[in-house]
């Protein structure tokens, strides 16, 4: 089994922490663009822009238990999670030849970057993400709004540089998985640690 040496696990700590912080920041901006917690949309919404913000915030309401301005913490954290984890995965898959395009080909991402164009996504990562949430449904169920949020140029590009940091010996080793979702909940638990108060269920989301 190959476990993940101290610096390089370090390195994917690092990434994760500041990805979490840089996509919450990216879906807090993009439910303001689609008018999620406005009552009504912006006149300039296309229809599509329209049916995702109503299935948003039907998500927000949801999470809050009935209330969408309970939920919309939790709506950013979903958003957030799963913009930066189809990278992720994406770049998993990439760096053990997993990579898959739609028609049952492996890919690899400078494969992505001359696909992206006929493809419409705007670049490599968008277009290894998209293909690596195909590959996991059960992860970024595509029925999910959540997972259709495209997220502005600067938060993607952001995420981009975030997941291209880390060596690529981090993404091959057997126990780097199950680091991410540690150093993804970190901040959090250090934060309910902090508050000294009883940890509910919302604390463990995401």
């Amino acid at each position: 089994m190959l476990s993940l040496p101290s610096n390089l696990r370090s390195d994917l700590e690092r990434a994760v922490i500041v990805a979490r912080d840089t996509a919450e920041a990216a879906a807090r901006a993009v439910l303001v663009t689609l008018a999620v917690e406005r009552p009504e949309a912006y006149p300039t919404m296309n229809e599509e822009q329209k049916v995702l913000r109503r299935a948003l915030r039907a998500v927000a309401r949801q999470l809050g238990g009935g209330s969408q301005a309970g939920g919309m913490p939790q709506l950013v954290e979903e958003i957030a999670y799963q913009g930066w984890h189809r990278m992720l995965f994406a770049r998993f898959l990439a760096e053990n030849g997993l990579l898959m395009h739609p028609q049952g080909v492996a890919v690899t991402l400078q494969d992505c970057a001359e696909l992206a164009g006929e493809e419409g996504a705007a670049g490599a990562w968008e277009l290894a993400a998209r293909y690596a949430g195909r590959m996991l449904p059960g992860i970024f169920a595509p029925d999910d709004p959540t997972s259709q949020v495209q997220m502005a140029p600067e938060g993607r590009d952001a995420l981009t540089q975030l997941v291209q940091n880390p060596p690529a010996d981090v993404f091959t080793a057997d126990d780097a998985l199950g680091w991410v979702y540690q150093f993804w909940q970190s901040k959090k638990k250090d934060e309910v640690n902090k508050s000294e108060r009883k940890i509910g269920g919302a604390d463990l989301y995401r």
